[in-house]
């Protein structure tokens, strides 16, 4: 389709796979993350996969840019490389997050009260302020007739997380979506999230996820599996289509039927 694509968190899990499906459509995708080396890989994976995907219109290119965007500064230099490299925007996917209660190691973690404000300040600018200042920084290329916007969300918005400050992130997307789906409706643009239940391979848990819990997730659905990224990108994907342009402020779930209705 040659659009413009943005992806946060594009080198590993979901984001990969939401860039892989557009570059196969034949867009034009930047992927954007803290970690250079990985959105190289990515980016050189992604293009060989989706020129074996793409159709009669060949593949679209893959570029990478490294950025902290929970810096303002950053979130400006993801803008003005997107102007320079594309000259607009017409899809941002807002991907980037992830619990630290996860990734962080004992020893990079406080104790007491100071890793109970750790974890919810880090959780919340790697959740919420990444997708924010992201899409604040892109807001007036998006007032156009056709853009997209779509944030990651979780079910642990709906259900929470066990430890509380994950799952609260999630949720402040909700209120942001709707807002954002009300600022940018009225120029033709279509604002939703996607909020997923368990899904393998993207290293979400790190070395957390034993079979047994593997096995009680696919349990809670009704279908028996569990996720994808793909199944996750496909529903990006739509909901960045044309086809979906009467669809937004809304939230997507995607988990089997792990929880049902909205």
């Amino acid at each position: 389709m040659d659009r413009a694509v943005i992806v946060s968190g594009g080198g590993t899990g979901i984001g990969r796979a939401v860039a892989r499906r557009f570059a196969a459509d034949g867009d034009r995708v930047l992927l954007v993350g803290r970690r250079a080396e990985v959105l190289r890989e990515a980016a050189e994976t992604i293009a060989a996969d989706a020129d074996a995907d793409a159709g009669a219109g060949g593949a679209g290119e893959v570029r990478t840019l490294a950025a902290d965007l929970t810096d303002p500064e950053d979130a400006r230099r993801v803008r003005e490389e997107a102007v320079a490299r594309f000259g607009r925007v017409d899809v941002l996917v807002n991907n980037a997050g992830g619990n630290v209660e996860y990734a962080a190691s004992g020893a990079d973690a406080p104790s007491g009260l100071d890793g109970v404000a750790w974890q919810w300040r880090s959780n919340f600018e790697s959740n919420v302020l990444t997708a924010v200042l992201l899409t604040e920084a892109l807001a007036d290329l998006l007032q156009e007739p056709g853009r997209r916007v779509v944030l990651l969300s979780s079910i642990a918005a709906y259900r929470g997380s066990g430890t509380g400050s994950y799952a609260a992130a999630k949720a402040a997307l909700h209120p942001y979506v709707y807002d954002m789906a009300g600022r940018l409706g009225p120029h033709g643009a279509t604002v939703n999230a996607v909020a997923p239940g368990y899904i393998e391979a993207t290293g979400f848990f790190g070395d957390r996820m034993t079979e047994q819990r593997r096995g009680q997730l696919a349990a809670q659905t009704v279908n028996g599996r569990v996720g994808t990224p793909e199944d996750v990108a496909d529903v990006v994907h739509w909901l960045c289509s044309p086809g979906a342009g009467h669809v937004t402020g809304q939230i997507v779930q995607v988990n089997g039927g792990a929880r049902y209705g909205s």
